[in-house]
């Protein structure tokens, strides 16, 4: 009786010790902002230049797609518009028959004028040519109105065209898929010779130099975190010891959540836990999905 009375208490003693061996306050996952780079155009991709695990830097070519079609289409846009401007009236020549012909009444009404004062000619003379000259300025103006019309209507064609050279002008840049950060390539969706469309993933890549540990703590907890604070961050190393690195809480929750059940905190009774990001700098050791504990 005594001996199971000895038992049971070094096993009350050994889970106390196994209670106050956690020195951990929070524990997460670690992860990454991720980017899913598309294509902004739709064809075959001619060039795909990355590989899972590839460091990228930022606006390198990571792929090019066919643009033969596009080529194709901006020529034929560029034929309809020489064809609809082909029908665009040249003013100036239209209206010169009835300008020298003004110019021609106008010498003669000079003249006229002269004879009229000088009794030589009567004056309904000078009035049929000031009529005359009238006519032919009603008729200039009705022309050149007629004339401008028909070429704002020919415009009024091309405007819609250029606006479609320049959509094609915007695929063919977006036809050199450029890597929009810094990073690792993490998962490579597309091969050399595959068919892609606007929107449809060729490859995933995230800045692993800094990633976000993603860890959870209790309302207790909380009044004691602010935005900028330095903590602990342990992560396993191969020698089943702990790696230690500095952390900074970049941000809080504003709000509650129910504790997940992969999450360990300080208190496992919590229901509702808090979330936060624990931004921390990584030499190469800590991957997406590890898990990582907090000392604050």
């Amino acid at each position: 009786m005594q001996r199971i009375i000895i038992i049971a208490g070094l096993s009350m003693l050994l889970g106390a010790c196994s209670n106050g061996d956690k020195i951990y306050d929070a524990t997460g996952t670690f992860e990454a902002t991720e980017v899913i780079v598309s294509a902004g155009t739709a064809g075959k991709l001619l060039a795909l230049n990355v590989e899972e695990g590839q460091s990228l830097e930022a606006n390198a070519v990571a792929a090019i797609v066919d643009t033969t079609q596009l080529h194709l289409k901006k020529a034929q846009l560029n034929a309809q518009i020489q064809a609809v401007m082909s029908r665009e009236p040249n003013i100036p020549t239209q209206i010169a028959t009835i300008q020298e012909q003004i110019r021609v009444a106008a010498g003669e009404k000079q003249r006229m004028e002269i004879l009229v004062k000088a009794g030589a000619a009567p004056s309904k003379q000078l009035d049929d040519i000031v009529n005359q000259i009238a006519v032919l300025e009603k008729q200039l103006d009705a022309q050149r109105t007629s004339l401008m019309t028909t070429a704002g209507s020919i415009y009024a064609e091309v405007n819609p065209l250029t606006l479609q050279i320049a959509q094609i002008d915007d695929q063919l840049v977006q036809s050199r898929v450029l890597n929009p950060i810094k990073g690792t390539v993490l998962t490579k969706y597309a091969e050399t010779g595959e068919y892609t469309a606007p929107g449809k993933p060729v490859y995933k890549i995230a800045d692993l130099t800094e990633m976000q540990l993603r860890a959870y703590v209790t309302g207790d907890q909380l009044p004691g975190i602010k935005i900028g604070q330095q903590v602990k961050v342990l992560v396993d190393s191969a020698d089943g010891q702990y790696s230690e690195h500095a952390g900074t809480v970049s941000w809080i929750s504003d709000k509650a959540e129910f504790t997940p059940k992969s999450i360990m905190t300080k208190d496992e009774r919590a229901n509702l836990v808090y979330a936060i990001k624990i931004t921390v700098p990584n030499t190469g050791n800590i991957k997406i999905g590890m898990y990582g504990e907090v000392v604050f």
